[in-house]
């Protein structure tokens, strides 16, 4: 009744081509992000948001939502899997680190620029065996580059500035004379950047850049038979992921972490980016931010009802936490890929279609 489309006509083109095409859409997520930058904020300034909410909760929350986002650019979108994630976040993360280092004066969006790109030409690289290989040998190579990269951290010292113990200390966060040393302030930041570049996403998907990725994921010798060039796409698709996962990396060395080392980026990361993809949902903006969501809140739910539980008197053997975790990770995959391959963002889909017709049953 409240979400239906009837009597919003579309008279132009550019109407019939926004994002967001129902007005219902664009009042949510317009509300959403307003309550992100102002309400947030807002309720910190009375209390009703601790320091731990932005710090443990809401930053990683985007973080990994725009290191997901960039996978799902690559296997969700282009049909290309990758086990690399977290050695992108990586070449991102000591990139930034150096150019602030050696280069005096060098802002701190260049930086992260500067350090995207740096992490687009190793995705180049390494993208080039995709040309000839696909499906699970694809994975093993990107699992390649994986090792490669935190080996190359490890023991080239250059990277990390000659460190004994090979831990880098993230610069401060400061643009125009103003310094984001605060919970908050790092959160608006990342904020900030994470939003711009997801509308970015949101559009490039709909470019004809986004059509050649599907067509290539979807049956890439029909696609090249109507015109679209493998090589370029599959490179494409692999430059602009781990562009974004590079972003990811130095915002997750710069505003979550503070010190990081090359083995904090290491598989287990991967997988972490990888479960979020296939919890919200492949080929998904949206899939991307709830299947973070979902991953990051995960552990703090399953940590608070194991504390009810020995505050019931019920004893817990030490170390089952992080048990309970990893089986729980693992039966949600299995689950989601029985019963709805598509994630999170395809449950949301299929409510807003019940909405569409609610409460006529057809």
């Amino acid at each position: 009744m409240f979400y239906r489309e009837s009597g919003q006509f579309k008279s132009t083109y550019a109407e019939d081509s926004q994002i967001f095409p129902i007005r219902q859409d664009r009042w949510v997520v317009g509300g959403i992000v307003a309550f992100a930058f102002l309400g947030i904020p807002l309720l910190a300034q009375f209390g009703w948001v601790s320091n731990y909410a932005f710090t443990a909760i809401l930053t990683p929350f985007l973080i990994f939502a725009l290191a997901a986002l960039g996978l799902n650019i690559l296997t969700g979108y282009a049909g290309q899997l990758s086990l690399g994630t977290a050695a992108f976040m990586a070449v991102g993360a000591f990139a930034s680190y150096n150019f602030m280092l050696r280069i005096e004066g060098m802002p701190i969006l260049v930086a992260f620029v500067l350090g995207g790109l740096c992490a687009a030409a190793v995705g180049i690289v390494f993208g080039l065996p995709s040309l000839r290989i696909r499906g699970f040998y694809l994975a093993a190579a990107t699992l390649a580059t994986q090792f490669f990269i935190v080996w190359c951290l490890t023991k080239v010292g250059w990277f990390t500035n000659y460190s004994s113990s090979g831990v880098i200390t993230a610069q401060k966060i400061e643009m125009f004379g103003y310094a984001f040393d605060s919970s908050m302030s790092k959160y608006l930041f990342v904020l900030g950047i994470v939003s711009v570049m997801a509308l970015l996403a949101k559009n490039m998907v709909r470019t004809n850049i986004g059509r050649s990725w599907m067509a290539i994921r979807d049956m890439d010798m029909a696609a090249e038979v109507i015109g679209f060039r493998p090589m370029r796409t599959k490179l494409m698709a692999f430059a602009v992921s781990s562009f974004y996962c590079g972003v990811a990396g130095a915002l997750f060395a710069y505003a979550y972490l503070g010190t990081v080392e090359p083995e904090g980026f290491n598989l287990d990361l991967s997988f972490r980016i990888l479960f979020m993809v296939i919890i919200g949902g492949l080929g998904s903006i949206l899939g991307s931010f709830l299947g973070s969501a979902f991953i990051v809140l995960l552990p703090i739910v399953l940590n608070v009802a194991m504390q009810s539980l020995e505050g019931a008197g019920l004893p817990l053997p030490s170390g089952i936490g992080s048990s309970i975790e990893l089986m729980a990770f693992g039966a949600l995959i299995i689950f989601f890929l029985i019963v709805e391959p598509h994630g999170l963002a395809r449950l949301w889909q299929i409510g807003k279609e019940k909405l569409r017709l609610w409460p006529f049953p057809h």
